[in-house]
């Protein structure tokens, strides 16, 4: 998070703690409406220094809300991150999709008998260390240890051999064993 958004984040939250915490006051009777009115009054019509200071303020709370709204702030080399691995060499750039990844490591889920269903998830940081996150439903028959270790080691021999990348980490979460279906023969 950029620092114009920290301040932004920051000043708004405290805006919000003000108006609610006189709005509470003014609902459990400790403060009369009147009073907050006459401050309100004050502050705004009593000197035209007053004024243009809160003014400017207001201004510069609109435009941060805008800013914060509707403009992310990631910088570029972030944005890369996210869509992949970017790679270059002296003949030109390669960008390498977090998508490729991702069906790279389910090909090699799929390949695994006692596996049946999998969904995959790549994680990709500013150093382009890659994490992959394998959620896997497996089949009653699979020995679950045996199965993550060949599957980690797999999946990071695929990754090399295909694409040239070091994998980091490869998380596998077996969230559930399904039943295997017996074919059904019909007479």
């Amino acid at each position: 998070m950029k620092i114009l958004d920290k301040i932004g984040l920051t000043l708004f939250s405290a805006i919000v703690l003000v108006i609610s915490v006189v709005l509470c006051t003014i609902i459990f009777g400790w403060i009369d409406v009147k009073i907050i009115t006459d401050v309100l009054n004050n502050m705004l019509f009593s000197s035209s220094i007053a004024t243009n200071i809160i003014l400017a303020v207001l201004i510069l709370l609109v435009l941060l809300a805008i800013k914060c709204i509707f403009f992310n702030s990631y910088s570029r080399e972030e944005l890369r991150n996210k869509e992949g691995i970017l790679l270059e060499n002296d003949n030109g750039k390669l960008l390498i999709s977090r998508d490729t990844v991702e069906n790279l490591t389910n090909t090699v889920v799929k390949s695994f008998e006692s596996a049946e269903s999998v969904m995959t998830k790549v994680e990709v940081d500013k150093d382009t260390n890659i994490k992959i996150f394998i959620t896997l439903f497996v089949y009653p028959d699979a020995v679950i240890k045996d199965l993550t270790n060949k599957l980690q080691a797999d999946v990071k021999e695929a990754v090399k051999k295909s694409l040239d990348l070091d994998v980091k980490e490869v998380n596998v979460r077996v969230k559930d064993i399904s039943i295997k279906k017996e074919p059904v023969i019909k007479e």
